[in-house]
């Protein structure tokens, strides 16, 4: 075992250690204690603990304690967690049961079913990716405060964080097979802004040379109305929406979306949303053509588009 406690003097090496200067080299107790820094009573411990068992008693022992009288029974834990996989609180639990609120707790903590979220099963991951460039591109818009100095975020401290400085909205458009990203930040998530975007993207796609035939997007009300449709429609594309939340749908563009305010939303101290906005260019232009991607076996997305031909 090697998970040593933090403040420990001492080491499963620096044991082996005591034992082999002691009782190997012939040094003496006080000698060897004054060189590792720990007390005389500590290596005439390990010493003893040696004796008794070898090299393998020099290991960490466990700290869980031989027996644990008030530990509730076995079968009183298993009907605790029958019911709470019934979907039950802890109060009901107590309740039913004549048992202290504070023990169900406990108890239900200790079995990992104190959240709801952990009493079904994760859905499997499924990964897919279209074939070509173009057959889909994921939408999404991040929500971000605009910047009138320095931010909690960097300095650390909230008490500072200025009030009513607004919002502004970082539109991002995701190709699916290449990743090959888009971005703008807009003054809001209407309609119309959302439309002229999608229309921007496409039409930058377009001189990449890729065709947009799907759009992907959530259920925004910006996405839902006749306005995008009827820009979907006039590109000659179909619209998808991901389930009711279900964000993991649009994962392409849930996952670019942590990586650009990882990268460079928050990555430096701005002044301002103007300085901020200065560096967003620079930073799309480093991710589609020189940042190597883990999805694309660390080569950039523009790659993508020089491998694939396109379909008419």
């Amino acid at each position: 075992m090697n998970n040593h406690h933090q403040n420990a003097r001492t080491t499963f090496y620096s044991r082996v250690l005591i034992v082999e200067r002691v009782l190997k080299q012939g040094q003496s107790v006080r000698e060897v204690a004054r060189q590792l820094g720990i007390s005389r009573r500590t290596v005439y411990k390990w010493l003893a603990r040696y004796r008794q068992g070898g090299e393998a008693a020099l290991h960490d022992r466990s700290s869980r304690p031989h027996r644990s009288p008030r530990r509730l029974p076995v079968e009183r834990v298993a009907t605790i967690a029958a019911l709470r996989r019934r979907r039950m609180s802890s109060l009901e639990i107590a309740f039913l049961l004549s048992m202290p609120i504070s023990t169900v707790t406990c108890e239900l903590r200790r079995l990992g079913l104190n959240r709801l979220s952990r009493l079904e099963p994760r859905p499997a991951v499924i990964r897919y990716e279209h074939k070509a460039p173009g057959e889909m591109i994921h939408l999404d818009i991040k929500k971000l405060g605009k910047i009138h100095g320095v931010g909690h975020r960097i300095h650390g401290d909230r008490s500072r964080r200025s009030r009513g400085a607004g919002w502004e909205f970082l539109h991002v458009c995701v190709d699916d097979h290449s990743r090959l990203a888009y971005s703008e930040i807009l003054p809001d998530e209407k309609a119309s802004t959302a439309t002229c975007f999608l229309i921007r993207a496409a039409d930058w796609l377009r001189r990449h040379g890729v065709r947009v035939r799907r759009v992907m997007t959530d259920n925004g009300s910006c996405y839902v109305s006749h306005l995008f449709q009827a820009a979907v429609q006039n590109l000659g594309a179909r619209h998808v929406r991901t389930r009711p939340y279900t964000p993991r749908t649009n994962g392409k563009a849930e996952r670019f979306i942590q990586t650009i305010i990882k990268e460079w939303a928050y990555k430096r101290a701005y002044e301002s949303s103007a300085e901020r906005a200065e560096c967003l260019r620079p930073w799309l232009q480093k991710y589609n053509y020189s940042r190597p991607h883990s999805a694309l076996n660390g080569k950039p997305p523009i790659t993508r588009l020089k491998n694939c031909e396109q379909r008419p």
